[in-house]
């Protein structure tokens, strides 16, 4: 069969988008590899009348309430092809089944670039962030180390003294100006220029000069980028920006692509499980008004 859309990802995101296009009553075939980016993490904070719940409950319950609607199919497994044009896109799956569309929605999230530092990986999710908003709260206002990796950690380090006392360890990534210095200093961040050699105990960093440094969390500017280069080789433009890269999309979520869509932290910064709910639901609406209305 020909579904009305093909979402690849089946994530907050993707979720969203095909509970609106389930809900006009629209065919949808939903790709997921079972990745969720905040999979390391025990807990999912910020997320209206979730608060505090377990992401993978979260996904689970998201899924149950999809799997009640009779258009949609589900599709556990990883989507290794793409290709085709408005109201005939095809969609390649491991197994080298072959499935088409009218529409195509990517919500495959992005991947994380970490620090090389040792011990940083591991503790990734757990006491290791990125976002304040989702995890600072729980640090009840302890001691915060901000890892640099570039120039948007500088704005970490300038926004984190809201959860707790914060430090801002360069570990050699950015070179501070005089005016960096005294707005870090205006906020009351500490500024540690030793490069890091790992991380210990819970979040602990241990410098080059055998000193180590205690904190209730840690938070770092990973850089993100695509977690499918699949819109890319179908031509979908991808842009850089402080964070790392995003695919290019209109203000209703089409790509450079006519009839491909994206939406979540695929295609919008900054990150979070409300905001990708929302964009998802956002892209799904729209890919709705785009199959009853064509070239509005």
């Amino acid at each position: 069969m020909t579904y009305d859309v093909i979402v690849v990802g089946g994530s907050y995101a993707g979720m969203a988008a095909a509970l609106q296009l389930l809900r006009a009553r629209r065919s949808v075939l939903i790709v997921d590899a079972g990745q969720r980016r905040n999979r390391f993490a025990s807990h999912s904070h910020g997320f209206l009348g979730q608060d505090g719940a377990d992401p993978s409950a979260i996904a689970a319950e998201a899924r149950g309430q999809l799997m009640a609607y009779p258009t949609l199919t589900w599709l556990d497994g990883t989507a290794t092809a793409a290709e085709g044009t408005l109201d005939a896109f095809t969609v390649a799956d491991e197994h080298g089944t072959r499935h088409t569309a009218r529409r195509l929605l990517f919500a495959t999230g992005v991947k994380d670039a970490l620090p090389a530092i040792e011990g940083l990986s591991e503790r990734w999710g757990q006491s290791v962030f990125h976002c304040p908003y989702c995890h600072g709260y729980e640090l009840d206002q302890g001691a915060i180390g901000v890892i640099g990796t570039g120039p948007a950690s500088l704005h970490q380090a300038l926004l984190l003294p809201e959860w707790g006392p914060t430090t801002f360890l360069t570990n050699g990534a950015l070179s501070l100006t005089g005016e960096d210095r005294a707005e870090l200093a205006k906020r009351g961040a500490k500024l540690v220029e030793t490069p890091i050699a790992r991380l210990d105990g819970a979040a602990d960093v241990v410098l080059t000069d055998g000193s180590t440094l205690s904190f209730a969390g840690l938070f770092t500017a990973s850089v993100v980028s695509p977690a499918t280069d699949l819109p890319r080789a179908m031509g979908c433009h991808v842009e850089e920006n402080p964070m790392g890269q995003m695919l290019v999309t209109t203000p209703m979520k089409e790509t450079t692509v006519p009839g491909v869509y994206a939406c979540g932290d695929l295609a919008r910064m900054p990150h979070s499980v409300s905001l990708a709910v929302g964009d998802g639901a956002w892209a799904g609406a729209m890919i709705h008004r785009a199959l009853v209305f064509p070239g509005m």
